[in-house]
């Protein structure tokens, strides 16, 4: 303030314009976005996302937020908390799995075909119930549920196998669980099927899971030959039935497929990437 503006009475807007001068010298801290903002926007947005943190510390504390100084009004508005209904059954995939084809091939002129369904958690005994009738008109039993009511709270998954199209397809690895495992580094879950119905290709495909980070699954036959499986999305004419696909609605794993050659099994297999 100069000496010449001491002495003289200052009017209220003086004052204000003096207060809204000193307040853009003053730098209040770093915020989140100061590295993409630019000139002028630049302490407007800085003093606009320290009252936003403020706020959510307000919302935290006494469960309501209560908003004064936003940009675009001088009124203290109350927000409400407004609850969102519940998903509903249906939107959940409790009765109709999220169904996920992760493999296919031909073997012996027949189609075959492996896919994932992914069950929701019922909430309660009525939803427990309808899908327990479900699964058993879909031909799959789940792990461990004895009655409907062993559902409640629990995710199930199936891992199935069709060939020919005239069988229904089989369950090869399937769960119930509270809370899916997350699968990390290299673990592994697999299991060795036959591509048909006969004995002949026992061995001959192999299903399992792995942490969403694997980029490589190594696969090693009996007879010293390997398949290589790598994340893949879409089939195409070339698929050779051996690779890694994620799931809908199965968290902390994706899952893996490889096929032997003809005259060989399974061996052992490994996350190599």
């Amino acid at each position: 303030m100069s000496a010449d503006r001491e002495n003289h009475e200052m009017t209220p807007s003086d004052i204000a314009l003096l207060l809204a001068d000193t307040a853009d010298r003053v730098e209040i801290g770093t915020a989140p976005v100061q590295a993409v903002l630019r000139g002028g926007w630049r302490r407007r947005a800085r003093r606009w996302a320290v009252t936003a943190a403020t706020a959510l510390v307000l919302a935290g504390s006494t469960g309501a937020l209560a908003v004064t100084g936003m940009p675009g009004g001088g009124r203290a508005d109350r927000m409400p908390d407004v609850a969102k209904p519940p998903a509903s059954a249906e939107a959940r995939h409790v009765y109709d799995p999220q169904r996920t084809e992760i493999a296919r091939g031909t073997y012996r002129g027949k189609r075959w075909t492996v896919f994932v369904d992914v069950w929701g958690a019922p909430r309660d005994a009525r939803e427990a119930d309808r899908q327990f009738g479900a699964m058993a008109e879909r031909g799959v039993e789940p792990a461990e549920a004895r009655k409907p009511a062993d559902l409640i709270g629990m995710t199930s998954y199936f891992a199935m196998r069709g060939w020919g199209g005239s069988d229904r397809p089989r369950q090869v690895m399937f769960n119930s669980v509270e809370k899916f495992e997350r699968f990390r580094g290299t673990d592994m879950e697999a299991g060795a099927t036959r591509l048909g119905t006969g004995g002949e290709s026992s061995g001959q495909l192999v299903i399992g899971m792995v942490a969403k980070t694997a980029r490589q699954v190594t696969c090693r036959w009996k007879d010293g030959r390997t398949a290589v499986a790598e994340p893949a999305e879409g089939f195409s004419a070339r698929d050779t039935g051996t690779a890694i696909r994620t799931v809908a609605g199965f968290e902390g794993a994706n899952w893996f497929t490889c096929v032997a050659p003809e005259g060989t099994s399974y061996a052992s297999a490994e996350v190599t990437r």
